[in-house]
């Protein structure tokens, strides 16, 4: 095997006869550099799996951690709504507690039968069974659950509310019905309407009704209201004028001594004077006077009727 060899600065060639044995070298060093390429390509393709493999672990750890905290969160945004659900359970029991405690005062206050209204069980409920859908039921979600079961005790807290005003008002209106005597002790000696005037013997009007008794007794109104006068007037004597409300208003003359002053509210039954003979009076009486809406009006249609 001979091999040529150009020079490029002479243009001259030579060449060189190999042997069998330096052929054989020439062949396998050959041979050599395609193995040795190979073998690096394996190797740099066996760093890069590595590489890779490494890669996804970190990934991997690093999307654990996330679903960690992820997790954290969230059971600590559980514990919240449950703390928040206790709380919202406690302020409801407490609420039915008052509801509770308002329907029987209301109860109480209306005289009702106890037995009809009785909060301290649950209403009873019942019905045919009706037709079988195939379902079971289920329940609906817990917080809106507590949510309906808030509104439900809002709307009965209003309605009880609503009532107790009634009552209220209706309480108020029996204190200011008028009815009954101004006296606790005595008799009636003058009706309302014309009469012969005690002093001068000729036909007048009396605009009102005479309690007589004894000098001090107790004197009382006959519905509840505000002392609009309390003393000397002309005539009257010592006076006491207490409106009532709804247009009515009444007197009480002729009093020994008055136990109210301008602007005390009183109540119906109170002692508001004491009897007297004070004034155009010829002894120990009471005058006393309804007005209905600036008009005096007979005091027996109030006198003798049934109080509220």
């Amino acid at each position: 095997m001979k091999v040529i060899i150009v020079s490029d600065k002479h243009g001259q060639s030579s060449s060189i006869s190999l042997g069998r044995w330096t052929r054989t070298i020439v062949s396998l060093c050959l041979l050599g550099i395609p193995l040795g390429v190979g073998s690096l390509i394996g190797h740099s393709v066996a760093t890069s799996e590595e590489v890779l493999d490494q890669q996804a672990l970190l990934a991997i750890k690093e999307r654990n951690n996330k679903e960690q905290l992820a997790l954290a969160e969230t059971k600590r945004k559980v514990e919240q709504h449950l703390q928040a659900l206790t709380l919202r359970m406690a302020e409801m029991q407490a609420r039915i507690v008052r509801l509770d405690a308002l329907g029987q005062r209301i109860t109480s206050v209306a005289k009702l039968d106890k037995g009809e209204f009785d909060f301290s069980q649950l209403p009873a409920v019942g019905g045919p069974q009706g037709a079988d859908l195939g379902k079971v039921y289920q329940s609906p979600d817990f917080v809106d659950a507590i949510d309906n079961l808030v509104q439900r005790i809002d709307d009965r807290e209003q309605q009880l509310e609503i009532l107790e005003t009634l009552m209220a008002n209706r309480k108020i209106e029996d204190e200011v019905f008028l009815a009954g005597r101004p006296i606790k002790k005595g008799w009636m000696s003058s009706n309302f309407g014309l009469r012969a005037d005690p002093f001068t013997g000729r036909k007048a009007m009396h605009e009102g009704v005479d309690f007589a008794g004894k000098l001090g007794s107790e004197i009382v109104a006959v519905g509840s209201g505000v002392v609009t006068w309390s003393g000397d007037r002309y005539g009257y004597g010592r006076l006491v004028e207490i409106v009532h409300g709804n247009g009515f208003m009444t007197r009480y003359a002729h009093n020994m001594e008055n136990k109210v002053e301008v602007g005390d509210i009183v109540k119906k039954g109170q002692t508001i004077s004491l009897m007297g003979s004070s004034g155009r009076s010829t002894g120990p009486h009471v005058h006393f006077e309804v007005y209905k809406h600036g008009r005096p009006v007979d005091p027996a249609t109030y006198i003798h009727r049934a109080s509220r």
